[in-house]
């Protein structure tokens, strides 16, 4: 496969075009990858309101029916529920690893099993996060090149 960086004025709309014989599963998973680089996510802090990207978000948590965007330096707050944010970020490598976390596959550095059939994701940030026994067959699918799963 032959790959071509072309370089454009600012003024022009970037582009990622794939010119393949067919469409497979490499393809695919670039596709995905694409894909999972684009957009960003509403969020509050100390009263300011921002768009912060997904690709610089790690996980989301809802506590006490509130939902937070955490990211390397700072926790936002998001007016969406948690299976709002789930709807909208399929397909972008974030996977349901609790009942109140969707974890960003693309943030993992390490996982390691923890106590009662639980694992523990550490994250690039070196933060750590539980995985509920019942996620752990969608984490091991999605890490195994399935495709991650909403919810059970």
């Amino acid at each position: 496969m032959d790959i071509k960086v072309v370089k454009i004025n600012e003024d022009q709309e970037e582009q990622l075009i794939l010119r393949c014989h067919a469409v497979t599963e490499e393809m695919k998973e670039i596709i995905s990858f694409a894909r999972s680089r684009q957009g960003r996510l509403s969020g509050t802090r100390e009263d300011k309101q921002y768009e912060i990207p997904i690709l610089d978000v790690y996980y989301i948590e809802a506590v006490d029916n509130r939902t937070f965007l955490y990211t390397k330096q700072d926790v936002y707050e998001s007016r969406l529920k948690l299976y709002e944010l789930e709807e909208r970020l399929q397909g972008k490598h974030f996977l349901r690893i609790s009942k109140s976390v969707l974890l960003n596959l693309m943030k993992v550095e390490s996982i390691k099993p923890a106590l009662n059939g639980r694992f523990m994701a550490i994250l690039q940030s070196k933060e750590e996060v539980i995985i509920s026994r019942k996620y752990v067959k969608d984490l091991k699918m999605a890490l195994q090149g399935g495709r991650e799963r909403s919810g059970s």
